[in-house]
């Protein structure tokens, strides 16, 4: 069968080269020896300028979200059996058009959840240090308390940074759950005591309509209400903000401090909101090697799945060491500490230099396309010597020493 995939997917070849050996009915669970079709086909795509023609005779479509899945975008193809997108979001694809066409579609629910909130956690200590800030005095609000916010969530905690989560819709579920022990004990507060927090963190999908739609959510008027000491992080999709009004307040000389990973008509970006941003970068929250990868092996396994074959591979398999892939840590955590640990893993001021050096040049597409490496705190073996009497960094992701 024929595989087509995003060229940023990393580990594609080393996870699907065999599964395009399979040779299967559209219907039938049954398959035929992996060395019995040897037409089988893996093939890259550049995700935003796919077309109907390329895809015309894939019997599988992995992309990731720039790339917008639908009828224009598959009325050409009769073959089709799987769509899978190696990312959290979903709003790119026609759900409803895969499900009339008994097309199988999955997504990687939580693949990169754990870098875009290593992300926010870079993010905090550079400004930390560039204002002086105490990051235990902060409150942080969580919009959006699903697997990135629970990650964020559980670094903030290993830190002992106050936090509050905003989610309705998992409130509203918490509240239908009937039994003693719900599974989600968190305590959720409304949007208006969240805009109250030092930090304000984003991590909702897109949702247009409905009861509690996400476009434009922070607006003209919710930005009225900022103060000039708040931080503004946006890790999630760019239409959460608009970004017209946000350039307004900057204009007017608001102070709010603003963190913009995402853009609203990306790959657009409002260039003219760049220069009134503390942190600027192309969309890349979640793209450490770990967390692209994972939808990588998501995709991977549900594939498996729904061809009715044995996982054969691991992302473990596959993932190199780090670069640094080990220290000893020989005095207790403390914020100098951590600032340390985090630059060493993952810096954004790199990312945000490259932004605004290169993105007239390149392109916002170009600088997703070759983005460095990075890896999350996990690659690095963190050992503690008996002067380190805090496992904070270990609650933080770090790996432990083997024993």
């Amino acid at each position: 069968m024929k595989i087509y995939f995003d060229e940023n997917m990393p580990f594609a070849k080393e996870f699907f080269s065999e599964l395009c050996h399979l040779n299967f009915g559209n219907s039938s669970a049954s398959h035929r020896a992996l060395d019995e079709s040897p037409q089988g086909e893996l093939v890259p795509f550049s995700g935003r300028t796919l077309t109907a023609e390329q895809v015309a005779d894939a019997d599988v479509l992995l992309v990731r979200s720039i790339t917008q899945v639908n009828a224009q975008l598959l009325h050409l193809n009769d073959k089709l059996i799987f769509v899978g997108s190696a990312t959290i979001g979903t709003d790119h694809i026609d759900q409803d058009y895969l499900a009339n066409r008994n097309v199988a579609f999955h997504s990687a629910p939580g693949c990169n959840a754990i870098s875009v909130a290593e992300y926010v956690l870079s993010a905090l200590v550079v400004l930390a240090e560039r204002y002086l800030l105490d990051l235990s005095s902060l409150t942080v609000g969580i919009v959006g308390g699903g697997n990135t916010g629970s990650r964020l969530s559980e670094k903030l905690t290993a830190l002992g940074i106050e936090h509050k989560i905003c989610d309705p819709l998992l409130a509203e579920k918490q509240l239908q759950d009937k039994s003693n022990t719900p599974a989600d004990s968190r305590n959720y507060v409304s949007l208006t005591e969240v805009f109250t927090c030092d930090v304000i963190s984003l991590h909702v999908p897109k949702i247009v309509g409905g009861e509690y739609p996400t476009y434009k959510l922070i607006n003209e008027e919710i930005l009225a209400q900022l103060g000039d000491e708040q931080i503004l992080i946006s890790a999630c999709r760019g239409d959460v903000i608009d970004n017209h009004a946000l350039l307004a307040l900057k204009q007017q000389g608001h102070g709010l401090k603003i963190v913009l990973d995402v853009w609203q008509g990306e790959p657009d970006v409002l260039e003219a909101l760049i220069p009134y941003t503390e942190i600027a970068t192309a969309h890349i929250a979640g793209y450490s090697l770990e967390g692209k990868a994972r939808g990588s092996e998501m995709l991977y396994q549900a594939l498996c799945l729904q061809l009715n074959v044995e996982a054969k591979y691991q992302l473990k398999s596959f993932l190199p060491s780090a670069s640094i892939p080990a220290i000893e840590i020989n005095q207790d955590f403390s914020q100098i500490l951590l600032n340390q640990l985090v630059k060493m893993v993952y810096d954004v001021r790199r990312d945000d230099a490259i932004f605004r050096q290169q993105l007239s040049t390149q392109g916002f597409d170009s600088l997703r396309k070759n983005y460095p490496v990075r890896r999350e705190f996990s690659a690095i073996t963190v050992t503690l010597s008996s002067n380190a009497l805090s496992d904070v960094p270990h609650r933080l992701g770090f790996s432990k020493t083997s024993n």
